[in-house]
């Protein structure tokens, strides 16, 4: 089978977009390939093609865990048979995961990168026949990143594990730096690097200084009709102005990683199905969302780093129309970033008593626990120590940056129930216990005979409702099972988690040294400097500033960004009489009738009339000022008859 077969039979496309089929030519080649993909630039196919032509099963690092859940969920959806190893679940659970790859069941494995090391998987990974190494977000490999994980060293050493296996390294964003690290680090042979542009042709960058962002923000999203996401740093503000928008009749919701699962996904699939127009969010928010139709990405809040923000911004327009890219600031914001990085790096002294208190907390031995979560509440945790909770977080923040600890804040997990005896065992339970029998009748029937082979997610609350009886009933009789060992059953999780990713120190011989978290805030603050360069430069192209961050030189302009249209603008006398009556008068009647019989999305109205938006786009706001047009529910442009 062809590489184009696997893509129209798995993803029903019939074509690849640009690079990657000669990014798994080159996989399928047995090259070392580094993968450079702008976000929503289609990585993952670049990978899971080439694998799925190979026998055997590919392994992913990833690391996230939100990560790891949506590309599982996506390859299943496509009927391909996909499993994830991550913390949070139980060490019985992992077993037989890891079983289940040796046997041949999967063809795909996501794993974190702490996974590679232990005992356990390296055993398992000798028995599998593994077809292909992916190693996803691969900038975190190097220390010349914004997102270095010590634990991504591992992987090179897992390699001589799987020596005859190539390797695909993955990512959307790299500067040369970290482009020549990757590879170094990673022990590339045979290598080859293939690098999309990061230009994006219809994707406009502003930077605007603006004293009231607030008013700004109601009116970019007044002008730029569609479906928005609005960035920012707490989540006290993602409600506060999601409040405003919708009191200024902007239909909004707000996103962050304090709401419970049911909250998180409710809204984040209200927004990708265009019930709610925009939402406000941390940049939790986005991590595996595909929604081609963002029309515009508002940054309220400076980003930390231009990778971030270009990931950020690049989740608009990915169906590849006119889509705007908006970041509001003021001076405040640009002292706040770089307070921000000093706030951010707590004493080492600090940094250490947080680890023994944590360590004190959930009550855990020198030398134990590597690699084991714990349900981890960071308020009750600071209150119990008597400790800031910005103190507390920002020195975990330096303990997972620096590879000892790793907190997971936005953690889901379904409950899960594998049955452990056979039918006939199980039946002769059901009959000689009346009381359990109606359970197990409804399991078997909701959930069929996957339960005997592998753990299957449930629901305890839809358990409860067709049984008519209690949550907690539910969950008591589960646990009852689990105790007899006739079921594994894994009650769901919505809390933090937080995992000692080494085996746990004596505080005081934790190898972290000041001078490790001095390099790190030096390379944090040149990272805001890079941002604080990019939003208040005021003479060169947006894009092209972007671009030369990255490496790139991408000599024309974008001709769409604020600078650019500030230059067309200056240049063109028209634009200088565009409301003058006649030529208002001449626009709005080719509005007017344009729009007579139906209403119609503006990027639509600017492509079908004679004129540049830039000379456009006033006369509709003076339309709209006036109110002779107005927008639909739907976000298009309509006239008043």
């Amino acid at each position: 089978m062809s590489a184009h077969a696997i893509l129209k039979q798995y993803w029903g496309y019939d074509h690849f977009r640009p690079l990657q089929e000669d990014i798994i030519d080159s996989v399928l080649s047995g090259h070392d390939t580094l993968a450079l993909l702008p976000t929503g630039g289609g990585k993952s196919i670049c990978f899971q093609v080439p694998a799925l032509l190979r026998e055997g099963i590919c392994i992913v690092v990833s690391p996230l865990i939100a990560l790891m859940k949506d590309q599982v969920e996506q390859l299943q959806r496509r009927q391909i048979p996909a499993a994830a190893v991550y913390s949070g679940m139980s060490a019985r659970e992992i077993d037989f995961c890891l079983d289940n790859c040796v046997y041949g069941n999967y063809r795909f494995l996501y794993v974190s990168p702490e996974r590679l090391k232990t005992e356990l998987f390296l055993a398992r990974v000798a028995r599998m026949n593994v077809s292909l190494l992916a190693v996803d977000e691969a900038h975190c490999i190097s220390q010349w990143g914004y997102d270095f994980r010590p634990s991504y060293l591992e992987i090179a050493q897992f390699r001589d594990a799987v020596p005859a296996i190539n390797v695909i390294a993955l990512t959307a964003t790299a500067t040369p730096d970290v482009k020549q690290d990757i590879q170094d680090q990673l022990k590339f042979r045979n290598g080859q690097v293939f690098q999309k542009s990061f230009a994006r042709a219809n994707l406009s960058y502003s930077a605007l200084y603006e004293e009231d962002k607030e008013r700004r923000l109601i009116k970019v999203l007044t002008n730029v009709p569609g479906a928005a996401v609005v960035y920012v740093r707490s989540r006290k503000r993602t409600e506060l102005i999601a409040r405003q928008l919708s009191t200024n009749n902007i239909q909004a919701n707000f996103y962050h990683a304090g709401l419970d699962a049911e909250s998180r996904s409710d809204r984040q699939d209200s927004w990708i199905n265009n019930r709610t127009r925009v939402i406000v969010a941390t940049n939790a928010f986005g991590m595996g969302i595909d929604k081609p139709d963002v029309r515009s990405v508002v940054h309220m809040d400076l980003p930390d780093t231009l990778e971030a923000y270009y990931q950020e911004a690049g989740r608009a327009g990915r169906d590849e129309k006119k889509a705007y890219a908006v970041v509001l600031y003021d001076q405040n914001d640009i002292d706040r970033l770089v307070e921000y990085v000093e706030r951010s790096f707590p004493p080492l002294s600090v940094v250490r008593a947080v680890y023994q208190n944590i360590a004190n907390y959930l009550r855990i031995a020198v030398g134990s626990s590597m690699l084991a979560s714990y349900d981890f509440d960071l308020n009750d945790f600071a209150q119990t120590y008597n400790m800031s909770p910005t103190s507390v977080y920002f020195s975990v923040k330096r303990l997972e940056e620096t590879g000892f600890i790793q907190l997971n804040e936005g953690f889901f997990a379904a409950a899960k129930l594998h049955i452990l005896v056979d039918y006939q065992t199980l039946y002769k339970y059901r009959i000689a216990n009346s009381s359990f029998e109606p359970l197990l009748d409804l399991v078997l029937r909701l959930y069929g005979g996957e339960l005997y082979t592998q753990y299957v997610t449930i629901s305890e609350s839809q358990l409860a409702t067709l049984l008519a009886i209690s949550v907690n009933e539910v969950t008591k009789k589960l646990k009852n099972l689990h105790d007899q060992e006739l079921i594994a059953y894994i009650p769901r999780k919505d809390q933090p988690q937080i995992m000692f990713t080494t085996p746990r120190f004596d505080a005081a011989k934790l190898p972290l040294r000041a001078t490790d978290l001095e390099s790190r805030k030096k390379a944090h603050l040149d990272k805001v400097n890079a941002v604080t360069r990019y939003i208040t430069h005021s003479h060169q192209c947006r894009t092209q500033l972007l671009l030369k961050y990255f490496g790139e030189d991408f000599r024309k302009e974008c001709g769409i960004c604020d600078h650019c249209r500030q230059r067309h603008s200056s240049r063109s006398s028209r634009d200088s009489t565009i409301l003058a009556d006649a030529s208002y008068s001449k626009m709005y009647q080719l509005v007017s009738d344009f729009l007579r019989d139906n209403p119609v999305a503006i990027d639509a109205l600017t492509r079908a009339l004679p004129y540049d938006e830039d000379v456009l786009l006033p006369v509709l706001k003076t339309m709209l000022d006036n109110g002779k047009a107005y927008y639909d529910q739907k976000g298009r442009l309509a006239i008043k008859k």
